[in-house]
């Protein structure tokens, strides 16, 4: 799931998308003590379906839109997803502001591309109600700078190393397309563990590149899956720290298990405390370990 790094404002941001969206809902909140940015707030919520975990930690890390949220407004899901659409965009757009004005475009009768006053960015469309139906929010990863034309190589990797995937739809740019090269991708999207992703390659100038700020969570069953995917995903040796790592193309995910979730929502203040310096002293998570420390053995 996507994990959100506000500086404080982690549960504010996620009650906004909640009173955004329809069908949202905060799941948990609770707070981490003694970290290295203090007292941390770490709310999971649930935008349309699509399950969030936030974290206010300090102002380390800024949110820009290599990853950003499409939302999927389907005219056969609600005969009033065009209002819908209008309704979602102007409450986004207070203090927030326009990367691609709300319009028609050659892919879209309705479209529009925003960044909402904390920093996440939203595309809203209209889709196609003839189209291959598709979730309502699906994270999307901007490939720019030196990832563009990785787009697709990211697709195959991820699409490799998680056990249950699908590919979807691939539409490169043709000729005449410039500055994007022929070939690279203009639209991609596929399946990782019953979640949909999009990708897209852009030549243009953008001054930004994937950081922690949008990491993807991974929550294990196993220690071993925990091994599994860290190997198969960290590639930045000097990035490896409280189950975080970064791959090849600079997209960070933190591999971590279920029972975290657990320990740090349904426990004491004491286990939490304890838990959160065990956690923060590793670089891979060894769950038995962070269990017994949990327990107090």
């Amino acid at each position: 799931m996507p994990h959100l790094w506000f500086d404080k404002e982690a549960k504010e941001a996620a009650e906004f998308y909640c009173n955004v969206f329809p069908n949202s809902h905060i799941i948990s909140q609770t707070v981490l003590y003694e970290t290295p940015s203090g007292e941390c707030d770490l709310v999971a919520f649930e935008v349309w379906g699509q399950p969030f975990m936030a974290i206010s930690a300090g102002p380390h890390f800024k949110i820009n839109p290599t990853i950003s949220f499409i939302v999927n407004f389907d005219p056969s899901r609600d005969s009033h997803a065009a209002e819908m659409l209008d309704e979602v965009w102007n409450k986004l757009s207070d203090g927030g502001f326009a990367l691609m004005p709300l319009g028609e475009y050659p892919f879209s009768k309705k479209y529009g591309w925003i960044q909402d006053k904390y920093g996440v960015s939203w595309q809203l469309m209209l889709t196609n109600p003839e189209g291959e139906p598709r979730p309502a929010i699906i994270p999307s990863m901007l490939f720019v700078g030196s990832n563009c034309g990785k787009a697709e190589s990211a697709r195959e990797f991820y699409l490799s190393v998680f056990r249950i995937s699908k590919p979807g739809t691939l539409l490169r740019y043709g000729p005449g397309s410039g500055p994007d090269q022929e070939g690279t991708v203009m639209f991609s999207d596929f399946m990782l563990e019953h979640t949909w992703f999009t990708a897209m390659d852009s030549a243009y100038e953008h001054k930004f590149q994937f950081n922690e700020a949008v990491s993807l969570l991974v929550q294990c069953e196993t220690q071993e899956e925990i091994d599994y995917y860290w190997d198969k995903l960290s590639h930045v040796p000097e990035a490896e720290q409280c189950g975080w790592v970064k791959d090849q193309f600079g997209v960070s995910w933190q591999i971590s298990h279920v029972a975290m979730d657990k320990m740090l929502t349904e426990g004491s203040q004491e286990q939490r405390a304890r838990v959160t310096e065990a956690f923060l002293k590793m670089k891979k998570f060894d769950i038995a370990e962070l269990q017994k420390v949990y327990l107090g053995n």
